[in-house]
């Protein structure tokens, strides 16, 4: 293992090649431009045996990769902002069809207005896709969690989203202990899909099915179009069993564990917690060593799995603490961020122990938000003494109107 000074673009592009990637569908938008671009260099110096094929938007990107997994092929690609929204179609079609797809969205905030800068709203408006995803607070996640990515996603037959912060870690230098390709190899083996297309044994992928199971060309019972929606969920539910267990194992060829789909920082005696998500977690550390340091008990509870939604460890996580300052990148119009509701839904039925949960919505289209303003947050959220106290909206947490 080596250490590497790498973007977060090249880190993705890294990953990808470590993982043997055998399809590329290559659609550069800012700012994850420079991933196809690190790319197209390993293809063209043959360090990457892989089909590079150039797109003309996102939504080709997902299809390429959905066929060329379901001939068995390891796919990859990656977007961001627009061009997510664009593959919207196309991503319920990657997990309909059960297809292992890898790819990293570096976060930007959606237009209009038009932004090119960093907030979650892209990735959080496909929560409901049917696709995991995972959300990385450094450059060295990015790499470890597309490899974990491939590793669950091939198991499980489900898609996975790698979300990192657009320019934020996108193209932010860090350190990066790069693993060797073959320790990676005995990670993460060929992929061998359980059924593929093959022209010598054709077969009928994703026929229009009807409300009931019917009887197919086999004589098997196959399943109507809600048993096979059922089916995912039910994958899905089991993922979080899943990437713990290949989380712990990683940990234990890699030295990095990802057991635990929360990173926790200071919890045990916290008066207030902050709850969020990717690179904001390692601001809200810095605030709660700030705020630590005024007399204030903050901790940090930063989700790296998003969906599948780890229910049963944030209620472990949360449950000692008195209140929760909830920030997050992104807002559900017309209620709150769409964590705080995930966040109060996990935790309802604790009754007694139920902490006072308030919302911030901070940083959209790549307005900075420093530990300092986290401190201001925390400060406010202390203020909170009782639940209707809280307020029931998104506090937004920004210096202009």
């Amino acid at each position: 293992m080596a250490a590497q000074i790498l973007t977060g673009n090249q880190t993705a592009a890294l990953a990808a090649k470590l993982c043997r990637v055998q399809v590329v569908a290559a659609y550069p938008i800012t700012p994850q431009s420079k991933i196809p671009e690190v790319l197209s260099e390993y293809v063209e110096r043959g360090e990457l045996q892989a089909e590079f094929v150039r797109v003309e938007s996102e939504h080709s990107a997902m299809g390429v990769c959905i066929s060329a997994s379901l001939v068995g092929a390891r796919a990859f690609t990656a977007t961001a902002a627009n061009g997510l929204a664009y593959m919207h179609e196309q991503l319920h079609w990657a997990a309909g069809a059960r297809v292992p797809i890898v790819m990293p969205v570096t976060n930007r905030g959606l237009g209009a207005p038009w932004t090119i800068l960093n907030d979650m709203q892209d990735s959080i408006a496909q929560r409901d896709t049917g696709w995991m995803q995972l959300y990385c607070q450094n450059n060295q996640e990015i790499l470890d969690q597309i490899i974990l990515g491939y590793k669950v996603a091939e198991r499980l037959l489900v898609p996975v989203m790698v979300c990192f912060d657009g320019f934020r870690l996108s193209h932010t230098m860090m350190p990066v202990d790069v693993p060797d390709q073959e320790a990676v190899d005995a990670f993460l083996p060929p992929f061998t899909p359980p059924y593929q297309l093959d022209p010598e044994r054709p077969i009928n992928i994703n026929p229009v099915v009807m409300t009931d199971p019917l009887p197919g060309s086999d004589g098997r019972l196959h399943p109507g179009y809600m048993g096979i929606r059922r089916r995912l969920q039910e994958a899905l539910e089991s993922a979080v069993d899943v990437i713990a267990e290949e989380g712990r194992i990683f940990g234990e060829r890699f030295g990095r564990s990802y057991e635990h789909p929360i990173i926790e920082y200071q919890l045990d005696d916290a008066e207030i917690v902050f709850v969020t998500m990717g690179s904001l977690g390692s601001e809200a550390s810095e605030a709660c060593d700030l705020l630590r340091e005024q007399g204030i008990r903050a901790g940090v509870a930063s989700l790296r799995v998003f969906r599948p939604f780890p229910k049963q460890a944030v209620r472990d996580s949360l449950c000692r603490a008195p209140r929760l300052a909830v920030v997050e990148k992104a807002i559900s119009y017309g209620l709150e961020g769409a964590l705080a509701t995930e966040i109060k839904a996990a935790l309802y039925g604790l009754n007694d122990r139920q902490p006072i949960v308030a919302n911030y919505i901070v940083g959209l289209g790549g307005k900075d938000v420093k530990p300092s303003d986290l401190c201001d947050i925390a400060r406010q959220a202390l203020t909170f003494g009782r639940h209707e106290d809280a307020p029931s909206h998104a506090i937004w947490f920004s210096n202009e109107i």
